[in-house]
This record gives structure tokens, sequence and C-alpha cells, in this order.
């Protein structure tokens, strides 16, 4: 996988060398080799492979990709175990944010042309699937591929490094678990009740895998309800549960489509009309609603998850009261019940955000300490810093064509890249065969 990444920004150097006045780089480049005592090839050449090793899982994803070019061994790191388990223990943790384009709300991928796929359901060439990555510490973006997935699905979920497909077809939902970084792709069993396009939830940890699919029950052709959820839940002790825990929604619940937000196991997603806060308990298979601060004049509110807390995002429109009109965070307390304020957009940026959103609303998500918040109906996206208080705009990615449009918006989720998911091994020993699907 030493292309799954394709810097759409230049890298920066990893050493920077001051010239002199009258002197050729190729001189300067012979006179650090021999005189700098911190690249002497006979210093370097001795170090334990353990010690590489080590260097070597601190690397970040593209980096990695990028040293796995210099030699066999470091080529064949991806496939050692001994590699992997260190990888495991001391590679740090990146908060990356994954995009996808997009033109409906109902479609979260866009496609490279509106070609048919082949007979045994793969992507064909000019139906290759592309996501767009983004580094907040070095504000840079990378394109990535999915090859792998057939046409068809969408992303709808991301959580440990996999990121979960879903069918688009209306009915028995198929979902896929993929991590696009080394290829592997799994299928799950399809759900037990058909639905049109429910809410996704993901939980995927050291060593078990949960995926709860909520609401949108197709009553009839014609017709769908909010009216259950289906779990699958597979661990290392052996456990599974092949959609076999089902629960029973909130009465007049209404549910927006889309990802659900997982904080200390339990799935949180918007209710409308009036707002609240729906918690699904994985543990105890069981729904509950939270009131929504300020609930009669938000628009927009989005729940995100930050460094192990709930938070809303959502504007505040006060007409009939003199309130300035903002964007504002909440924090859910571990009570669980009460939410506080913790930021507010400055006024000044509010104005230019709201002259670039025209009322179209916008959706967020949030990793680590940063939260994105993307205007729709635009590839606009704000991302804010929690931890330093910084709000700042991203600069756009170069490698996406074909944006401009008035229905052309992005859709993001918090991906951790991670070269490994042992996790994954459970899903193997279910033997369940990849079906082909159709476009």
């Amino acid at each position: 996988m030493e292309g799954a990444f394709n810097s759409s920004m230049p890298l920066p150097l990893s050493y920077t060398f001051t010239f002199t006045p009258g002197t050729s780089s190729a001189d300067v480049t012979d006179s650090v080799t021999v005189t700098s005592p911190w690249m002497d090839t006979r210093i370097w050449s001795k170090l334990p492979l353990t010690l590489i090793d080590r260097v070597i899982a601190f690397l970040p994803p593209p980096a990695f990709f990028r040293a796995r070019c210099v030699c066999k061994r470091w080529y064949g790191l991806l496939f050692s175990n001994s590699f992997l388990e260190l990888y495991i223990q001391i590679s740090p943790r990146h908060h990356w944010f994954l995009f996808f384009k997009h033109k409906s709300l109902k479609s979260y991928i866009y496609r490279n042309n509106s070609s048919t796929s082949d007979s045994g359901g793969k992507a064909t060439a000019t139906d290759i699937c592309e996501g767009y990555l983004f580094d907040p510490y070095d504000i840079a973006w990378y394109r990535i591929s999915f090859a792998l997935v057939p046409s068809g699905f969408s992303p709808a979920a991301v959580s440990g490094g996999l990121i979960c497909w879903i069918s688009d077809e209306a009915g028995a939902k198929s979902i896929i678990l993929c991590n696009p970084l080394i290829g592997y792709l799994s299928q799950l069993p399809p759900t037990l009740r058909p639905r049109l396009f429910p809410s996704i939830g993901l939980r995927v940890g050291p060593s078990s895998i949960d995926v709860a699919v909520a609401g949108d029950d197709l009553i009839s052709p014609y017709a769908v309800k909010n009216l259950s959820t289906e779990n699958f839940h597979i661990d290392a002790g052996g456990f599974y549960s092949l959609w076999g825990t089902t629960s029973s929604l909130p009465r007049l619940c209404s549910l927006e489509s889309g990802q659900m937000v997982c904080v200390d196991d339990i799935f949180y997603c918007m209710n409308y009309n009036p707002f609240s806060v729906l918690a699904y308990e994985i543990a105890a298979n069981s729904w509950c609603k939270i009131q929504a601060p300020m609930r009669r004049f938000l628009r927009s509110p989005r729940l995100v998850e930050s460094r192990g807390k709930l938070l809303l995002v959502a504007a505040v429109e006060k007409s009939k009261l003199n309130v300035p009109k903002s964007l504002r965070l909440w924090c859910l307390q571990p009570c669980g019940t009460t939410w506080i304020e913790i930021e507010r957009m400055p006024q000044q940026l509010y104005l230019q955000f709201a002259e670039l959103e025209v009322g179209h609303g916008f959706d967020c998500v949030g990793h680590g300490e940063f939260i994105a918040i993307i205007i729709r109906g635009s590839i606009k996206v704000l991302l804010f810093d929690i931890l330093r208080k910084i709000w700042q705009w991203i600069p756009p990615c170069s490698c996406i064509d074909g944006f401009g449009g008035d229905d052309d918006e992005l859709h993001g989720f918090a991906y951790e890249p991670t070269v490994t998911t042992p996790v994954t091994g459970l899903l193997d020993q279910l033997t369940i065969p990849f079906q082909s699907f159709t476009g």
C-alpha cells in the first residue's frame, strides 16, 4: 500500500540546510555528510534493529508507507507480527479527519463518473471511490482510494481505523468494514429488518466490535417509521450476536439519518421536533432522551465527541430577544442530564460564517482536540482547536476535482489512520462468504 497516500500539498523537509553564497548544493551536501556527526553513516548503520523499528513505529502513516520503499526489511514490516505488536503499543494516535464528496443528503459518496459496475459487483476503473484525509496538525491533505469497495455502498461511520460502509438499496442492509491502508475488507451478515436510510453507530475496541442500526424501518414499500434498533456484537471472549439483539426506539422520535456518536459505550444521536438527544446504552440495550440546552432557539444542532466527552454544537438565534446570534458549544456533564456552555464563536467570525452559510446549515465532526464545522452546499470547513482556542479556515484540498456546484459538499468523519486492526481477526472467524453486489 505504498500508494495509499497521495499528498496534495508539499511535505516539509526533514532537515534544513543553510547555504552560503557561492556554494553549490552538491558541495554543501558533501560537506554535511563528512563533517556532521549526526549524519555519519558509521553511526547510523550500527543502530540495533529493535531501535530502528521503534523509530519507524512513531512515523505518521504517509511517512511510514514512504519508508517501506527503502529496503525489503522495511517493506515487510507491515507483515511482521512483532512489529505490529510494537506498533499497537507505542504508535501515537493521529486525530485526523476523513472527508467524502457527495451531492445530496442521502448520498454520502461521490464516485468519479456515473458508470455502472461489472457483473461481479466490483468497482471498475472509472467507478473508484475516493476519500480525502486531512491532518489538522500539519494542515495537509492526502487522497486515498477505496478500489475494493463495491459500488452501491456509502460510508456511514468510522471507529478504530475501520470504516463502515452500508448498502444504498432499500431493504435489509449489507454492511462492510474496511481498513483502506492495508487493503482489509470484511462483510457483516445483512440486517434482519428492511430499512431505508438508518442511523449507524460503530464502536471498535481492542477486543470487540459493536454496530448499531437504528430507525427508518420500512413498514411498507412507500413508508418508513422510526421503530427499532438492531445491534451486531462480537468480542474476544467468544460471544457474538448477529443482529439478534433488538430494542424499540422511544415513541415519536425523529432521528436524522447518518452516523451516531459514541462516548463511554453509549451511542448518541440528535432527535428533532422538538430538539433533544437520544442515547443508546449498548450494554443495557436501551434508549433514553436527554433534553437539549436552549432547544427552542437552536439551529443545525450537531453532536460531536471530543477527548472522551459529548459536545453539542449549534447556532443560537433568539429572534424576539435582544441577544446576538452566535454559534455555541455545550458539554454534557457526567450526570448525563446537564449541559454547560464551554465556548462561543467570536462574533466577527460568526458574521463571516453566517454570510457564507446563508441559512443552509452545517455539519460537525470532532476528533481529539479538534472540531471541524462543514458548511452545507460548499467545501468550506472551519477548524476549531479546543485546547488552544483557535479558529481557522481549512485550506481547500487541491486534488478534489469537479467542485463548484450548488449541490457539492463534504461529509466528514473522525478517522484515526492505523496500519493494523487486530480485532478484525474476530470477523474472519465468522467465515461469512463475501457476496457480490451490483450497483
